[in-house]
């Protein structure tokens, strides 16, 4: 049964991120919570595991989380999930591509389609922000609501790679340094 659910939910999810791997991340979100599959935290770790890995972060973020939910197979059918809207919605529009080409309804969807996309992503530039900068120990007798060694370490990369020399330096190089100074710190 819970397989059948992973790839309804998973269908609903890929159905509605338009915008790419980061826009299903609020949907995950409230997936997670919905479901209890995953905890805020482990989406954390799902988002970091998905941008330092090959591949398309929708997709390996699907997979983690079906794995977390339930094993190997629950990955399958959760990544399977996911692509299927996408896998039938390109077989229609690839019937119907010449016509679609010159219409200004497509063109209108499309421009609304961006703008959702942008709000999608920005809602999950927002909750990634809330999980690894805010200090959630703070109920627990914490006094900081921030916790600045993300906070220093985030605006580090970010100088760093708005930095104009530094901007040829391969993203990957980033991931690695801001891991090794996790570990360091042990955040």
């Amino acid at each position: 049964m819970i397989y059948i659910r992973l790839f309804f939910e998973f269908c609903k999810v890929g159905l509605f991120a338009v915008g790419g791997g980061l826009a299903t991340i609020p949907f995950l979100s409230d997936l997670g919570s919905r479901t209890g599959w995953f905890t805020s935290g482990q989406l954390a770790d799902m988002i970091a595991v998905s941008e330092s890995t090959p591949g398309p972060v929708g997709v390996n973020m699907a997979t983690y989380a079906g794995y977390t939910a339930a094993g190997v197979p629950g990955g399958i059918v959760s990544t399977l999930g996911l692509v299927f809207p996408s896998l039938i919605i390109i077989l229609i529009v690839a019937g119907f591509l010449n016509r679609f080409r010159e219409s200004r309804i497509v063109d209108a969807v499309f421009y609304g389609l961006r703008a959702a996309s942008v709000a999608l992503i920005t809602a999950a530039l927002l909750q990634v922000a809330e999980i690894a900068l805010m200090n959630h120990a703070v109920d627990n007798g914490s006094t900081q609501m921030f916790y600045w060694p993300a906070i220093i370490l985030a605006a580090v990369v970010f100088i760093c790679f708005s930095y104009t020399p530094l901007k040829r330096v391969h993203p990957i190089f980033f991931i690695a340094f801001s891991a090794v100074v996790g570990i360091v710190l042990g955040m």
